[in-house]
């Protein structure tokens, strides 16, 4: 991988790893439009850690708050009726899914996964399901000409059940094309809470999934030295300070405008791929890596 691949592929995964677009099929037609290499689901998990790290800086008095919480709730019983002691509980509980599938599914996340057909189907279905979600959040906050505004749930709402679907929705996002923000934002929406509360709830939520792939990815590398370290580590340092200028953005978007210009990015993309793919004009394997 050359330096100009590791800063356009740095800003791809800091642009689109917040926004329910997919980060993960963006580098991917990236590299096959490219005629890069394909960059890699180790490439992937490791720049991931770079927008965590802003989503650590960004939440990060709503972290310390968590943390200190939920361990002084091991000791003591009263904290545990705490809200901040019980989010720690719940974020343990989402993680669940997507690191038992993560590692269950690992040899079809790095192969099939990864054929552009599959990228597609992800884009347009999901697209269709945050744009279902989306309209759902916005009758239920506009009200109607007959009925009242409904009240959606915040995160003093969250309970064990709620955490496990979240959880399920993220694991979804192990196959490229899917979105974890747009799994997880719109499963909140599904369940009946805000757009600020699901969105809030997918980013703490994505943490500990992110650490631990990019930690587990990082060790193989290091044992199998598959990687270009130097372009990885600015990729990852790209990808950091993009992803916070768009997780600042991001916050302030979802409080008050549609994700209707997302699901139609979505589909329009994932139409052009099928299209491409159905006349040849582009491989269902361009890019992939050979090792």
């Amino acid at each position: 991988m050359s330096w100009f691949e590791s800063l356009v592929l740095g800003l791809v995964q800091g642009l689109t790893e917040f926004l329910p677009v997919s980060s993960s099929a963006h580098l991917r037609l990236t590299a096959a439009f490219a005629s890069w290499d394909d960059p890699g689901a180790a490439f992937t998990a490791i720049t991931q850690l770079g927008t965590e790290a802003a989503v650590l800086i960004y939440f990060r008095k709503d972290v310390g708050r968590i943390l200190t919480a939920w361990f002084r709730s091991l000791t003591n019983k009263a904290m545990r009726r705490d809200h901040d002691a019980q989010m720690g509980w719940l974020v343990i509980v989402g993680s669940i899914p997507i690191g038992v599938l993560g590692v269950t599914l690992k040899d079809q996340i790095e192969g099939p996964f990864r054929d552009l057909r599959v990228t597609a189907t992800m884009l347009i279905v999901m697209g269709v399901v945050i744009g279902v979600a989306d309209r759902l959040a916005a009758r239920d906050e506009t009200g109607g000409k007959h009925r009242a505004a409904k009240q959606r749930k915040t995160l003093e709402d969250l309970n064990a059940k709620d955490g496990l679907l979240y959880g399920l929705c993220q694991a979804m996002a192990l196959v490229p094309g899917v979105s974890r923000s747009g799994a997880t934002i719109s499963g909140g929406l599904f369940m009946g809470y805000t757009r600020e509360a699901a969105a809030r709830y997918s980013f703490l939520l994505a943490m500990p999934a992110v650490l631990a792939s990019g930690t587990f990815e990082l060790k193989d590398a290091a044992e199998e030295g598959h990687i270009s370290w130097g372009p990885t580590i600015f990729a990852t340092v790209i990808a950091f300070a993009v992803g916070y200028a768009v997780i600042a953005w991001f916050m302030k978007f979802i409080s008050h405008k549609s994700f209707m210009p997302f699901v139609w990015y979505r589909i329009a993309l994932g139409i052009v791929i099928i299209a491409l793919v159905a006349t040849g004009g582009l491989s269902p394997h361009a890019a992939e890596s050979s090792g």
